[in-house]
């Protein structure tokens, strides 16, 4: 029996890089895939604490974000070929239900869970996915730069984008600037001719932001980032707030917004609950929208990106044996732009 290494979640917190049985012959329908690069984020964090939302069987292959070669195609698949570079997409949509038909597959009514949270990820050096699931690379992209896509890239174009409708020349404020996407948002961005204000808790995470292009760098730990930010647009606020801190910078996220801006968060790191006062929401006519994930679409849309030289930042890249030590990293922050995992 032919055996592939896999690093797999055997408990709570508790990895091990062990071998397991190469998955068969692809089905109809199904793509196989020759993992190549893995990218690290703070669903791998979630994962490695439990927290899936859903039961779920141990051992468990990890990692949420992937690029990948093709190996073989299964009966009825077109438009796939082996030697193919692809990046699978991680949600297990249905492909059938109203959201799923409309474009909004991160909407899926019967989603069958995410790979490497729900259900076996990508951490293994060959996998079966659903061809449908699969986005083609660009020539001139990179794996590494594709393995940012599926989580990273694709969360940041659907959250300017398709949710807070970024145009250019408005002012937006990203958090974490040093972050995977933070360091996206702040590319993206600029890319359209926007201005980018951005917080990074350290001097030199500010510095490496406004080498990216950032116009103002705000370090939070020294500086309370509304007060600048109402002195940087004087007084009028950004248009848009680009969040995914959570509790510590809410407030001031609300504060820093002009009449009518918009804020949209996709996670909060630094804790779930916040208070907010609805009379300034209302008469100050915020709009606040939540964004999880990303459809299929905005996938191709972040590959044509990279494709134009928006690349994204990549920090270090890792075997799959440290792979604990990058999570880690992301545990404390210590990180400027994406960690990859090598297979």
């Amino acid at each position: 029996m032919a055996m592939i290494r896999a690093l797999q979640l055997i408990s709570d917190r508790e990895l091990d890089l062990t071998s397991i049985a190469a998955p068969p012959p692809p089905a109809p329908g199904e793509v196989q895939l020759r993992i190549r690069f893995v990218g690290l984020n703070h669903i791998d964090v979630w994962g490695l604490r439990g927290m899936a939302f859903a039961k779920r069987l141990y051992p468990l292959s990890v990692g949420a974000e992937a690029s990948a070669e093709v190996l073989a195609v299964g009966e009825g698949v077109s438009g796939l070929t082996p030697g193919d570079r692809v990046v699978p997409f991680s949600a297990l949509t249905c492909g059938t239900c109203k959201a799923c038909l409309r474009g909004r597959d991160n909407l899926c009514e019967n989603v069958g869970g995410v790979r490497g949270f729900h259900v076996n990820g990508f951490a293994q050096e060959i996998t079966n996915h659903p061809a449908r699931l699969v986005v083609k690379i660009p020539d001139g992209v990179s794996l590494e730069d594709a393995a940012c896509v599926s989580v990273a890239y694709s969360t940041v174009e659907h959250m300017l984008f398709d949710n807070a409708q970024l145009e250019p020349g408005e002012t937006v404020l990203v958090h974490a600037g040093g972050s995977g996407i933070g360091t996206i948002a702040i590319k993206i961005a600029k890319s359209i001719g926007c201005t980018v204000i951005t917080t990074a808790g350290s001097d030199e995470k500010c510095a490496q932001a406004k080498a990216l292009g950032a116009d103002h760098a705000i370090n939070y730990r020294t500086d309370r980032f509304e007060g600048v930010v109402r002195k940087l647009t004087r007084k009028k606020g950004v248009d848009v707030v680009f969040e995914h801190v959570g509790a510590d910078t809410w407030s001031g996220s609300l504060l820093s917004m002009k009449r009518g801006g918009r804020l949209v968060t996709c996670g909060a790191t630094s804790g779930p609950s916040a208070t907010m006062n609805l009379m300034q929401l209302f008469q100050q006519q915020y709009r606040i929208i939540g964004s999880f994930g990303a459809p299929l679409s905005a996938l191709a849309r972040a590959l044509d990106r990279i494709a134009s030289g928006v690349r994204p930042v990549i920090d270090t890249v890792y075997t799959l044996e440290e792979f604990r030590d990058g999570v880690a990293r992301l545990e404390h922050r210590d990180v400027f732009g994406k960690l990859l995992v090598t297979l």
